[in-house]
């Protein structure tokens, strides 16, 4: 009979799981999995207590999700991981976008509407933003049948999911790209908000002595036939939180000028208030 002590208990746990294991992908995840998580335990000497609390905040976690809110991408978002993982899987070349984490509030199936189409169903005073822009191939070649998913938090800080005031797909929709790649659309002006404290991360936060906002954003979804889907924000450039952004999402080619316009004739063309603002942003794919 094998005495399983501290000194050989992490090998016979890594054994035990790769040796039969259905992949060697598998058994390579499942032993790195193993060997760090019992590398952590040894260093910081984890005490009984402290890791039933530990399995306490997952469970937790766990019971935060639901059909609109997705408390562990929130808890990966906040702790950097999804950002490695983007990093390590999205690659950029020539005039490919950067890609940016996917959020916790994405809602699949936002209605499909023609470029140019207004995605405010709810107006609560919001200023108006007219977005325009293309989408391309890394070479900066027009791509076409282009189309972007985009979403937003309100003026109110809060997405149409978190806010049962607000109309279903509020600032949310499928937007198609002209043959040309290029795409315009009118929403609300972005605002910086807290990501949800209400739950396991909000306690997490508070413990490391963090803030909860992230900077004011835009989020897309664009793709292309043959191109790789790229998930990605614009960030509202002069941002107050682009240095220290809740989840670390932030990147300098990701921000934009949100500028402040008088045009008479786009305002015409849009149905837009003067004064509003727009902003211009080019989307480059790379290949799938």
């Amino acid at each position: 009979m094998k005495d399983f002590t501290l000194d050989n208990l992490t090998d016979v746990a890594v054994e035990a799981y790769t040796k039969n294991a259905v992949s060697p992908r598998h058994a390579e995840i499942f032993s790195a999995l193993i060997k760090h998580l019992h590398a952590f335990a040894k260093e910081v000497e984890l005490t009984e207590a402290e890791w039933i609390e530990g399995i306490q905040f997952l469970t937790e976690t766990g019971k935060k999700c639901d059909d609109k809110r997705q408390e562990f991408i929130l808890l990966s978002d906040t702790l950097g991981l999804s950002m490695v993982v983007d990093a390590i899987n999205h690659p950029k070349g020539g005039k490919g976008t950067e890609s940016t984490v996917l959020g916790p509030f994405y809602v699949d199936g936002a209605p499909e509407v023609e470029s140019g189409s207004n995605i405010i169903k709810r107006d609560i005073g919001g200023e108006k933003v007219l977005v325009t822009g293309t989408v391309s191939d890394a070479e900066g070649k027009p791509l076409k049948g282009a189309t972007l998913d985009v979403w937003q938090t309100a003026n109110n800080q809060l997405y149409d999911v978190q806010d049962p005031d607000a109309p279903e797909w509020n600032l949310r929709a499928k937007i198609k790209a002209k043959d040309n790649g290029e795409f315009s659309f009118v929403s609300e002006k972005p605002t910086s908000y807290p990501v949800p404290t209400d739950g396991p991360v909000g306690k997490l936060l508070s413990a490391a002595g963090r803030h909860a906002y992230r900077p004011a954003h835009l989020h897309f979804m664009v793709a292309a036939p043959g191109y790789e889907t790229l998930t990605t924000h614009i960030f509202v450039d002069g941002d107050q939180y682009l240095d220290s952004d809740a989840v670390f999402a932030t990147k300098a080619d990701l921000v934009a000028k949100f500028e402040p316009s008088t045009d008479k004739n786009l305002a015409t063309e849009y149905d837009l208030p003067v004064p509003f603002s727009k902003v211009h942003y080019d989307f480059g794919l790379m290949p799938a």
